[in-house]
């Protein structure tokens, strides 16, 4: 167990009058006692207590191979799991809920609580501890991105051959990232040709590059546990003054959002940032989603770049700045890094050039 990652959501479980919190995602419970389990439809549950009696709960069927600092409460097929978590919980007073546990065990468990004890949605206790990047992450996020300008110079090449289709392309991305010491994709590669690049969420297909088509690279691998994520767009032999435009639009914004990055910005800010420049140059409609989101076990964690969180940044935050600018039927550009807000600025963790590059 990770005491001091746990001292902290307890922390926030404090100040949010919570005594109790269930965490159900795998990803959060390896984040704090360092035990990593798939436990499909079975109930898996990480019970944090103020009063330090943490319990976790497992199925027969899973496998421990470590011994855990804990309480650990043992159920099979035919028994009531929920049940088990409600005994634990008969004394509580206010319960947090993990914002992906399933409804048919928290209704049980609901069901069977004493009638005083409230529920509300306790996510936010994990949420925001896993926001700020201890320096072993960090040092492990930073990794991950460099492994990932390794990997897409040589998706970059591969692509530069002409002969390959996205699907072509994007099925040799997980040999790639294992090649270089990383466990495989942390996300499903988008390899976007000409018109696929308006996609913001494209799935590789069989389409072949043409002379001027636009290619947007989204792909990112994991190294040690952590994710990494970037995008890149390159033109295969030629570029056209539009393309051109849009790109380098594309580029400012990207640079002038992580150029503002420091502790004390609202993210808003740095969304709106890049988005009045590609408003004002007349793609704001184009540019249809966020401009970035939270990274580090999971590819997308709490929080967003965007409209929608007024939050002020803090050193150890990771997250992407990806503006784009996306013309159905014609091409899209996207440009994304990763970037480290650290106590007077921020770290751009990929180093991949962002200058226009045509290939082929």
């Amino acid at each position: 167990m990770n005491q001091t990652r746990v001292n902290n959501v307890l922390n926030e479980m404090s100040q949010r009058g919570m005594d109790h919190l269930i965490i159900s995602d795998p990803s959060s419970i390896n984040y704090l006692i360092g035990y990593d389990n798939h436990p499909g439809e079975r109930m898996y549950a990480l019970v944090l207590s103020l009063d330090g009696n943490h319990t976790l709960f497992l199925n027969h069927l899973f496998y421990l191979d470590q011994q855990l600092d804990l309480n650990i409460i043992w159920y099979d097929d035919t028994e009531d799991g929920p049940a088990k978590i409600a005994e634990v919980l008969k004394d509580a007073h206010c319960v947090g809920v993990d914002k992906n546990w399933e409804a048919r065990f928290l209704m049980r468990v609901m069901e069977l609580a004493n009638e005083e004890c409230c529920f509300e949605l306790g996510s936010i206790c994990v949420d925001y501890v896993r926001m700020h990047k201890d320096e072993e992450e960090i040092e492990l996020m930073r990794k991950a991105s460099q492994l990932n300008d390794q990997a897409i110079d040589q998706v970059i090449q591969l692509c530069a051959k002409g002969t390959l289709t996205e699907k072509e392309v994007g099925q040799q991305l997980d040999g790639i990232f294992q090649s270089l010491g990383c466990s495989g994709n942390s996300f499903d590669p988008i390899i976007g040709y000409g018109p696929n690049g308006a996609d913001g969420h494209h799935g590789c297909d069989d389409s072949k590059l043409k002379p001027g088509d636009s290619i947007v690279i989204d792909m990112g691998g994991i190294y040690q546990g952590y994710c990494s994520d970037m995008t890149r767009t390159v033109f295969y032999k030629e570029v056209s003054d539009k393309q051109r435009k849009v790109y380098e639009l594309v580029k400012k914004a990207n640079e002038a959002a992580e150029a503002m990055i420091k502790p004390g910005v609202k993210l808003c800010d740095i969304d709106k940032t890049a988005r009045d420049i590609i408003s004002e140059a007349g793609y704001g409609p184009n540019f249809n989603h966020r401009l970035g989101h939270f990274i580090g076990r999971d590819v997308h964690e709490y929080g967003d770049v965007s409209a929608a969180f007024d939050m002020e940044v803090e050193p150890g935050m990771i997250f992407s700045i990806e503006p784009g600018i996306y013309i159905q039927g014609e091409f899209g550009v996207r440009i994304e890094d990763l970037v480290l807000v650290t106590e007077d600025g921020c770290e751009v963790l990929n180093h991949y050039s962002k200058d226009l590059m045509i290939i082929g």
